[in-house]
Order: C-alpha cells, then structure tokens, then sequence
C-alpha cells in the first residue's frame, strides 16, 4: 500500500472544518425554517436541560474516548503510548469528520499509526481490524435492536421521501445489506482465508469489463495478506479485550443521547430502549453520507426519527446531540494537528 503524504495531509487540513460546519448549519437553518413547531422560543429551551442528565452526557462521552484510547493501545499491542494513542484517536476522529464515510479515511489512519512507530504492516492490519469490529458491532446489534424495539424503531413519518430520494426504512435496509456483505466478506478476508480472497478478487478481475480494476484489486489482496499475517497467532485475549472495548464504545456512544434526551423530557425505561435502539438505525444510515462527517445528513435523520416523540424538543436536542459528538472532535483537531506534525517530524530528525 502507498501511502501519499500530499494526499493525506491534504485530508487532515484544518481549514476543512469550515466545509461540514457549513454543511450542518444550513440543514439545521432548512429545518428552522420548513417546520411551524420550531420557534425562537423553542430555543431558549436548551436553558431548562437539567443538570444532571447533562453531567451524565459528559461524563458518559469522556468513557466512550478513554475506550476508544484504550481500544487502539490494545489492538496494537501496547506499542502506542498513552500519550501517543490519545493523538491517533483525536486525529482519526478529525479525519473522519472532514471526510464523507462512504469514503472512509484507511489511508490517513495508516499514515498517523506509521508517524507514530508502527510499520506499514501492522498500521494496515490494526486499521482494518479496527473498521471490521465496529462494522460488525452494526451487523450484530441491528437484528437486536429490531427485536429490543418491539416494531417502533422507525417513527410513523419515517416513509415521506427524504432528501436522498428514498423512504428511511428503505436507507436502513439498504446500508445495513452493504455492510453486512462488506463487513463478513472482509472479516473473513482478514481472519480465516486471505489467499482466497485475493483468487477470488483476481477472477473476477479478469472479466472483460472489470479489466481496468485489475491492479487496484492485486493490491487489496496483497493488503488482506500482509494484514492477516500481521493478526495470526493473537490469543483469546486480546481479540476478547478488542471486542468488549468496542461494544463499550459504541454503547456509550448511544447511551449519551439517551442523556442529553433526558435533560429535557422525562422517559421511561421502555422509551429509552427505543431511542437507543433508533441510533443504530441512524448511525447505520449515516454511514453511506455523502457530506463530510455526515454533517447534514445526521441533523435531518434526527428531525425525521424524533420530531414526533420530542415535540418542541426536538431542535435543541438534534443541536445538543452533534454539538457533544461531532464539533468538538473538529475543533480539536484542528487544534492539536499543528502540533502532532512538529512532534512526530521532529522524532525523525
């Protein structure tokens, strides 16, 4: 795999913060202004939140980055420092949200792991690890969820047509077909058979019309290989600790909304479960986002998924919710990136 300098730190730029900001702020301004329940005097309605619950969101956000710090410092097996782990996880988060994820930034994570002490090899392989176990965290739990919801995951107004031209059942199922075959086909790439990946991916390669992606599908079976090689022999410990580090980030991920919602309403346990259950569904969608960070597109899924059970609510919670879990990780790094530069370019003089 080679990696292009250029082309990566042209992606980590902070200057790009500007785009999805731009992106966010006019959808949540196109929803001020299409919707008659939301008013000026909804949004001073982010002043009533109670304390507590928010406190919870806080403290419940902090957990799910000390996961994801722990999580890459495990996968790589404690190579990475604390110190240099908090720098990946920062600066990956940076790049994802000035990213589309149907685009997906494998690249720039390679490229931060390698800046700071891991080979090419190994950066590829944890990388990929990475993306399997948080895909398949989607794959396992939307059949859960499904059944946790009890028929009320999508709200009665989830069949109007959004924006991308498809009702959001229909998005849903769409997304989690495509990750589920991607997820499991790279799972078991990566995991149990890479050399018959890359036959496959060779034959196919080898038809008259997919001719052209023949070099580009050589060097993706070169890349599975190098990247099981690298994870062959781990123990049951280490894929456990993988594991159970990322069901707790994702699940915290969630369970934050679920705060930042209580703050302003009161719900039982019942409603809880459906609104943690309707961030699968969201998040699942969000990821085949054409915007950067999904910037956008998470607002107006929001509006479309809670707006019914919210009521007035509804904007300042949507607000609430990507101003804790999306600007901070852009704002911050574009703040550390300058000086994660000069520290991982001066380490190699």
């Amino acid at each position: 795999m080679k990696i292009d300098k250029d082309k990566v730190f042209k992606t980590l730029n902070p200057n790009k913060v500007w785009i999805p900001i731009l992106f966010g702020v006019g959808i949540v301004g196109y929803l001020f202004y299409q919707d008659d329940t939301v008013t000026v005097e909804n949004l001073s309605l982010i002043f009533t939140a109670e304390i507590v619950p928010v406190m919870l969101a806080f403290l419940v956000l902090f957990a799910r980055d000390v996961g994801y710090v722990y999580r890459i410092r495990t996968i790589t097996g404690e190579k990475l420092t604390w110190k240099s782990s908090i720098y990946v996880i920062i600066l990956w988060e940076f790049a994802s949200a000035v990213t589309p994820s149907v685009v997906g930034g494998t690249a720039v994570a390679v490229f931060i792991l390698m800046k700071e002490g891991i080979k090419l090899g190994k950066a590829l392989a944890y990388t990929m690890i990475t993306a399997i176990f948080d895909n398949l965290y989607f794959v396992v739990m939307a059949p859960i969820i499904f059944f946790i919801a009890n028929g009320s995951i999508f709200p009665q107004n989830a069949m109007i047509e959004t924006q991308l031209g498809r009702s959001l059942p229909t998005l849903f199922f769409v997304s989690y077909g495509l990750i589920a075959i991607y997820t499991l086909v790279m799972a078991f790439a990566v995991l149990v058979n890479p050399r018959w990946f890359k036959w496959i991916l060779l034959r196919l390669t080898s038809i008259k019309w997919l001719r052209k992606w023949r070099p580009y599908a050589y060097e993706q079976g070169n890349e599975i290989m190098i990247a099981s090689r690298e994870l062959r022999g781990r123990d049951y410990s280490y894929w456990f600790k993988i594991t159970f580090s990322t069901m707790f980030i994702w699940t915290a991920r969630y369970a934050m909304l679920n705060c930042v919602i209580e703050a302003f309403t009161n719900q039982d346990f019942a409603q809880h479960l459906t609104i943690f259950a309707r961030q699968v569904i969201i998040w699942i969608t969000m990821l085949i986002s054409p915007t950067p960070g999904s910037s956008g597109t998470a607002e107006f899924i929001f509006n479309q998924f809670f707006r019914e059970d919210l009521g007035s609510v509804t904007f300042v919670s949507n607000i609430f919710w990507r101003l804790m879990t999306y600007y901070p990780y852009l704002f911050l790094g574009a703040l550390i990136l300058p000086r994660w530069i000069a520290r991982v370019f001066k380490k190699k003089k």
